[in-house]
């Protein structure tokens, strides 16, 4: 009867809200509840999915602006990848990036000048993987044109901007069984995968609760005229207010509590303060600048969300986003069990097993023990070839041992679609002052049998790391 009531509730709420009214369906977040869910069990089930190997894997790259080339870079320099294609709007970037590839044997073939080169680049037979790294609008529409002509996606965070983008990036994936991949590259940082392999091993005991946000101030850098194209990335920062990057802090922290593998996101609600700096920035700029004047008046997202998320086996998360304070850098990334503690930010990390936290000698006893086989196989390699201190050559480097080895992903479609959602829930909770939204269900109940995420290398760790000289 819980549920029951808690549509019945949200109905009624909806109603007193004015949301059948024509003035509230054209606000700027209704989409999470007016999105068109499927109906119908799971075509099928792309958790644990094991795709035929590929000794080689022939990947095509599209966004060669923030992102791109430093992928480009590190898979060069993993054993059987053939870079074969380069796409950029712009000509100047793919040139550049295939520069990147001087001294290798790859010799890609550039794609520009037009916006569907994209698309001939993607209609070629001769690829198997599509990473994607461009602007968020079109992260749904490349991943769903790739798997549609039969390669495998893997696309940069967040996945898609709407429930609607996420269910079919599920319906797509399933139904081409092709691995549609979010590279949420938090899930692969060094202490994230220590303690998602101690949850692992039952560290912590049951785990109650976890933290993880995205606190970073990019107030300067998203007012640059040449950090992002045509400004891109400040545009996302006005017209919706909520969580509008929540995957690098949310990512780690549902892997260790088996989110889509054992447990679901259940409901969650979600806060935001007023806008303190954009706004005001805006101004500022434009005094001196009249480029700046398309940026004033904007109804910019506030400095700090906070989203709370209550799972259906009664556990919560907590996830934040700040993107415009003058604080320190933190994805907290906190593990709460009924026996064990754990907190990343702010440094150092640290451990504690009751009210005192380890020492030195006990964490790096408890470093010695839990460090996972991934981290012992390539992280040493991963520290030198970088991409944010190691964890990018880490993910990209498992992707590419798990295509060719044919295992499951560690994250798959249903992890893209979720995490992505919350960016769009948390907009529609913070419009009807913070109500509780329910969270879809992207495995359509496949989560009560889904296997966790596999920390160990077994049936892979076979591939080879080429570091340049």
């Amino acid at each position: 009867m819980k549920n029951n009531r808690r549509d019945f509730l949200r109905i009624t709420g909806l109603g007193g809200l004015g949301l059948v009214s024509s003035s509230f369906l054209n606000c700027k977040g209704p989409e999470a509840f007016l999105a068109n869910a499927p109906t119908g069990p799971q075509q099928f089930n792309m958790s644990g999915y094991a795709a035929p190997k590929l000794d080689t894997v022939r990947i095509g790259f599209i966004g060669l602006g923030m992102r791109g080339p430093g992928a480009v870079n590190r898979m060069s320099q993993i054993e059987g990848v053939e870079i074969k294609a380069l796409c950029d709007l712009r000509p100047k970037q793919a040139e550049k990036a295939k520069e990147l590839l001087k001294g290798t044997s790859h010799n890609p073939d550039l794609y520009s000048g037009s916006d569907d080169a994209w698309k001939e680049m993607v209609d070629r037979e001769d690829l198997d993987l599509i990473y994607i790294a461009t602007p968020w609008d079109w992260h749904t529409p490349m991943a769903v044109y790739a798997m549609e002509a039969g390669k495998h996606a893997a696309v940069e965070v967040p996945a898609a901007k709407t429930i609607d983008e996420c269910w079919e990036l599920v319906e797509t994936s399933e139904r081409t069984k092709k691995h549609c991949m979010m590279l949420e590259n938090c899930c692969y940082d060094f202490f994230e995968l220590l303690t998602l392999n101690m949850a692992r091993q039952g560290y912590f005991g049951e785990i109650i609760h976890g933290e993880g946000a995205y606190i970073h101030d990019l107030l300067d850098l998203n007012f640059q005229k040449n950090a992002y194209e045509d400004m891109w990335r400040l545009r996302e920062n006005y017209e919706r207010d909520g969580n509008l990057y929540p995957t690098h802090g949310l990512g780690p922290i549902c892997q260790i509590m088996n989110v889509n593998r054992g447990d679901q996101m259940d409901y969650l609600t979600s806060l935001s303060s007023n806008d303190f700096h954009m706004a005001a920035k805006a101004k500022e700029l434009a005094k001196d600048d009249p480029f700046y004047d398309q940026f004033i008046g904007k109804d910019y997202a506030g400095n700090m969300n906070t989203t709370m998320i209550k799972t259906k086996k009664g556990k919560s998360i907590m996830v934040q986003h700040d993107v415009t304070s003058p604080r320190p850098y933190s994805r907290i990334h906190l593990v709460s069990g009924t026996e064990a503690f754990a907190r990343k930010w702010p440094s150092p990390e640290r451990v504690a097993k009751g009210h005192s936290w380890l020492n030195e000698n006990e964490m790096s006893e408890l470093e010695s023990k839990y460090t996972p086989e991934i981290v012992k196989k390539v992280g040493d390699m991963a520290k030198k070839v970088g991409g944010h201190g190691g964890m990018d050559f880490i993910m990209d480097w498992r992707l590419i041992d798990c295509l060719r080895n044919g295992l499951p992903l560690d994250q798959d479609v249903y992890d893209a679609a979720l995490w992505s959602a919350i960016t769009p829930l948390s907009v529609d909770s913070v419009i009807n002052r913070a109500q509780s939204m329910d969270v879809p269900d992207f495995t359509r109940g496949a989560w009560k049998n889904n296997k966790p995420v596999d920390v160990t290398l077994k049936g892979g760790g076979t591939t080879n790391v080429i570091l340049k000289a």
